[in-house]
């Protein structure tokens, strides 16, 4: 195993009696990148995670976090990692500034609480309560809570989920300038495009095996076919845009969480040319429209056979859970 690596997973499996939720990975996450992990519900992305954070014990296999066997975390350890949960409950009384306070007595060598607000695009919300916050603002707050230790290491669980696009562009830029100032960053999320737009690198975990690795681009040439690229001028002309691009191109068609951006296979340029006429003619007002390489959202419907989109809405039974 590479310990010079933040992350180094050989073999990793987890079994709950004759169910195997992870059935041998083997990972490794660089210094200093932004590592994304993709998968659908049930894949086994969550227990490979919370077994990386210590809070799942593995059946077997070896795993090393920052030099150390989450298994037998240490209080130094901990103060190395910074975990921002999916959800989280902030005391909604106190303010922004009180709360980075109270979170930052918890660590040795905290990071300085005026700089984590800065850093984190709060200085004009310091004195506001975290009750007040808009969902971008409170997860922006999360984030902070997660760097006020001056973590190595930052898991990052769906960190944009339900918010508007200004929001999630501003906790990008939070990622990104952790990512420049060396924290190493483990991203999982539902939307393709924040794995596309963030992540120096991309694993893809379905049946709990990891079935693809590599970067966006190094994914996207796997599918190996074209790729149609469509972006209508309003919301309600998106279901219409769809219908015509299946029956034009007789294939699945990838709706991103923008809503009003489509995306599809399409290998015969010569339907491509008559498809833009014929949204033209139906009134269906364009864009954008290119045609180059698949999108992340096609290239998981290649890898698991189904889009991504559906995967939020999936019913799967969740991951057996244990007591932490």
């Amino acid at each position: 195993m590479n310990r010079s690596a933040a992350v180094s997973i050989k073999g990793l499996k987890k079994s709950y009696g004759d169910f195997d939720a992870v059935k041998g990975i083997d990972l490794e996450i660089p210094t200093g990148e932004v590592f994304a992990i993709l998968g659908p519900n049930g894949a086994g992305k969550t227990t490979t995670v919370e077994i990386l954070e210590g809070y799942r014990d593995r059946t077997a296999g070896e795993v090393q976090v920052l030099g150390v066997d989450p298994a037998a975390p240490t209080r130094t350890w901990r103060e190395q990692i910074g975990i921002v949960l999916q959800e989280s409950e902030p005391n909604t009384l106190l303010s922004v500034r009180e709360t980075l306070e109270m979170f930052a007595g918890y660590y040795s060598s905290p990071r300085g609480v005026e700089e984590t607000i800065e850093l984190v695009g709060l200085s004009e919300k310091a004195d506001t309560r975290a009750g007040r916050l808009s969902g971008g603002q409170k997860r922006r707050l999360d984030v902070g809570l997660a760097l006020i230790g001056d973590p190595d290491l930052i898991f990052l669980d769906e960190p944009t989920t339900g918010l508007d696009p200004r929001s999630r562009n501003q906790v990008w830029n939070v990622v990104r300038a952790l990512v420049a100032d060396g924290t190493t960053v483990l991203l999982t999320t539902q939307y393709l495009d924040e794995a596309d737009q963030l992540a120096d690198r991309i694993a893809v975990i379905d049946h709990g095996k990891v079935i693809a690795e590599g970067t966006s681009s190094e994914l996207k040439a796997s599918v190996g076919a074209g790729a149609l690229h469509v972006r209508v001028a309003e919301p309600e002309q998106a279901e219409q845009a769809e219908q015509m691009l299946v029956a034009a191109l007789g294939d699945e068609v990838s709706r991103e969480s923008d809503g009003i951006s489509l995306s599809a296979r399409a290998d015969d340029p010569s339907l491509v040319a008559s498809l833009l006429t014929q949204l033209n003619d139906s009134g269906v007002e364009v864009t954008e429209f290119s045609l180059g390489q698949p999108s992340l959202d096609e290239v998981f419907l290649a890898l698991t056979g189904h889009p991504a989109e559906d995967d939020a809405e999936r019913s799967d039974q969740p991951e057996p859970e244990v007591a932490r």
